[in-house]
C-alpha cells in the first residue's frame, strides 16, 4: 500500500511539473511582436515567397542593371467568414519605402504607386558586387511605415 501511495504521489508531482513547464508562455525580451500593417510581396521571387522568411530573386550576372521591385498590399479581412469571398488584397499607394543593404548602406528611397508597387534600378556595383558571379548574393532590407506602424521585409538578390 505504501508503495502505491508513493508511486501515485511521485506520478502526481511529475504531472504537475510537466503542466507547469508546458503552460508557461515565454516572451522574447529582445523583440517586440507587432503584426505588420502591410504585406510586402517581393516581385520575381518563387511562388510562396511572401510566406518565406527571406525570398530570393535571381538576376543574370551579365545584366547591366538589376530592377528591385515589390508590391505593398493591405489585407482586407471584412469577408473572412464568407467562404465565397474570403480575404482581399488591396494595393497600398503613397507609402515611402527605404531600401538598404543589410549592412545599412542606403540604396534609395521610393514611394509606392497606385498599384502599390515600388521599383528601384541599381547596377551590380551599386549593390556591392563589382564582378558578380553565379551564386553571389546581396541581402536587401525594405522598410516603411503605414498607419503609424513601422515594418521591414528582408529579401535577397542572387546572381545567376
Amino acid at each position: 500500500m505504501k508503495k502505491t501511495i508513493s508511486y501515485l504521489s511521485t506520478l502526481g508531482c511529475a504531472l504537475a511539473i510537466a503542466l507547469a513547464v508546458t503552460s508557461c508562455k515565454v516572451e522574447d525580451p529582445f523583440v517586440d511582436r507587432v503584426v505588420a500593417p502591410v504585406l510586402v510581396d517581393i516581385v520575381g521571387a518563387p511562388f510562396g515567397a511572401p510566406l518565406a522568411a527571406e525570398p530570393t530573386v535571381a538576376y543574370s550576372a551579365a545584366d547591366a542593371k538589376v530592377v528591385l521591385k515589390a508590391r505593398l498590399l493591405e489585407l482586407d479581412k471584412t469577408n473572412i467568414l464568407d467562404h465565397t469571398k474570403g480575404i482581399d488584397s488591396i494595393p497600398v499607394a503613397n507609402i515611402p519605402m527605404k531600401i538598404t543593404l543589410r549592412t545599412g548602406a542606403p540604396l534609395g528611397e521610393v514611394t509606392s504607386n497606385a498599384s502599390g508597387e515600388v521599383t528601384l534600378e541599381k547596377t551590380w556595383a551599386e549593390l556591392g558586387l563589382t564582378a558578380p558571379k553565379a551564386g553571389n548574393t546581396v541581402k536587401i532590407s525594405w522598410s516603411g511605415t503605414h498607419k503609424g506602424v513601422a515594418f521591414t521585409r528582408f529579401s535577397q538578390i542572387q546572381a545567376k
